[in-house]
């Protein structure tokens, strides 16, 4: 049996050319073949599946010769006047269960989205987040990560294998908020341990937000950056949950000049995970 391939991903909610960008999307995810994928920056549309983008990339992923059903979940951080919610999303060739969203500490309304997956090696607890982006809120990422080793702590069960935590944490691997979700730093005296697989498996920077290359992240002006993760709670004493490869994903560019567009503003990085 193959290892669990897990992807992620900030879909850049509707900004820029989207059918465009929604067939790059179509075109990598099939030559991806996740099992399960986290998603970020999502709109839904409540009671419209067709206007929602994750069941949109979910249709798109199944017409173009994956799974014929995909299971979607999705969590609001916030709702917008028009009734139309901005937040995270699985998508996932297996079925989901347990489906639960938990708000964060913040500012501008942020959220973790859970579902547990019923995988082929047995259930696997499964976290999406998307964490306050200003350079100066590292303090917020911080409340942020104590909340959602909280929510680990309080959601996973003894019968489950190693849990996920996918996300746009906005930060790189040395700040102290990512430090503390690698078992590196204790905050308010807590802490928790997972294993980074870009860190394990990966090679080279990185980067999932590349301003320099992508024309989407170029309008911020930042340096490039390593932000987007993939974090697993493990291995455990089995060698459930080790790392075994890690790349960045969906970094293609098409067109040109100004007309240059790319699946996101983001790269996404996609892991492949040992749970047997």
């Amino acid at each position: 049996m193959r290892p669990l391939r897990v992807l992620t991903l900030n879909i850049w909610n509707r900004q820029g050319p989207w059918d465009n960008r929604l067939r790059l999307l179509q075109k990598e995810i099939v030559a991806l073949d996740p099992d399960i994928v986290g998603l970020q920056e999502v709109i839904h549309r409540p009671g419209r599946p067709e206007a929602c983008q994750a069941s949109q990339i979910a249709d798109a992923w199944s017409r173009a010769g994956g799974p014929p059903e995909i299971h979607v979940g999705f969590g609001p951080a916030w709702t917008y006047e028009s009734g139309d919610q901005f937040g995270n999303a699985i998508l996932s060739r297996y079925p989901l269960r347990d489906g639960r969203t938990f708000d964060l500490p913040t500012r501008d309304s942020r959220c973790v989205v859970f579902a547990r997956a019923d995988t082929p090696f047995g259930p696997v607890p499964f976290f999406v987040t998307h964490l306050s982006w200003k350079f100066d809120e590292g303090n917020l990422r911080e409340d942020q990560v104590l909340a959602i080793a909280s929510y680990v702590n309080e959601t996973v069960e003894p019968s489950d294998l190693p849990a996920v935590l996918v996300g746009d944490l906005n930060a790189a691997p040395d700040a102290t908020e990512i430090r503390f979700l690698r078992g590196l730093h204790a905050l308010d005296r807590k802490s928790i341990f997972f294993t980074d697989c870009f860190e394990r498996a990966g090679e080279g920077p990185g980067f999932t937000f590349d301003p320099p290359n992508n024309p989407h992240a170029a309008l911020t002006y930042e340096a490039p950056r390593r932000i987007d993760y993939v974090l697993v709670k493990g291995p455990d004493g089995r060698g459930r949950g080790m790392p075994l490869t890690a790349k960045v994903v969906f970094t293609e560019v098409v067109g040109h000049g100004a007309e240059r567009h790319a699946p996101s503003d983001h790269y996404g990085v996609l892991a492949e995970i040992r749970m047997e």
